[in-house]
């Protein structure tokens, strides 16, 4: 089997200060919170999104397993419409001491380029700052970091850092070569 190099940056912020929103996109472009855990839906936006930038970890996860997952005290998957159609999305994921990846984030193709990702990049963020305030449980927030690739979209890194993301880290690994998925098998 043929590899390719990846190579992953991670990048953070550890104030809410860092974070520079980017302007709204004009027309009807709302970003709702996915309250319901819907493993169903969950996986439509993983597997539409990330499709065609070879996103296929969670691919073979089962019902269960998807829903065990976002049953999780902090998990929120924020949606992004345009017009009432579902646009992109974001997904966070709290860890131990005040620590918030954005697991996800990312458009469906025919959404890409239109500016909606730097507003839900700026809205998700935002909402991995006051987290604790929807889960009290949680410990405020004192970090947001993620990562991305150089699988991801051209525009990807660009976005994180005008949105006030630095670089902590890069890796750079060989991973086997894969077709990229589609969003469902054949497409």
């Amino acid at each position: 089997m043929s590899t390719i190099t990846v190579t992953t940056w991670s990048l953070e912020q550890t104030s809410p200060g860092e974070l520079l929103p980017a302007r709204a996109p004009q027309g009807d472009v709302r970003i709702v919170r996915s309250e319901v855990p819907s493993p169903e839906f969950s996986r439509f936006l993983y597997a539409s999104v990330g499709g065609d930038i070879l996103w296929t970890d969670r691919l073979s996860w089962p019902y269960t397993r998807w829903q065990e997952h976002l049953d999780r005290p902090g998990v929120e998957t924020w949606v992004a419409y345009d017009r009432g159609t579902p646009a992109g999305y974001v997904e966070l994921e709290p860890q131990d001491d005040g620590v918030v990846e954005i697991v996800y984030f990312g458009l469906l193709p025919a959404f890409r380029g239109r500016r909606i990702g730097g507003h839900l990049l700026s809205y998700g963020t935002a909402r991995a700052w006051d987290l604790a305030e929807r889960w009290p449980r949680l410990d405020p927030t004192k970090r947001v970091w993620l990562h991305t690739c150089s699988k991801d979209g051209e525009h990807a890194m660009a976005n994180y850092q005008r949105r006030g993301f630095r670089l902590f880290d890069t890796k750079v690994e060989q991973e086997p070569e894969v077709p990229a998925p589609g969003p469902w098998s054949g497409a």
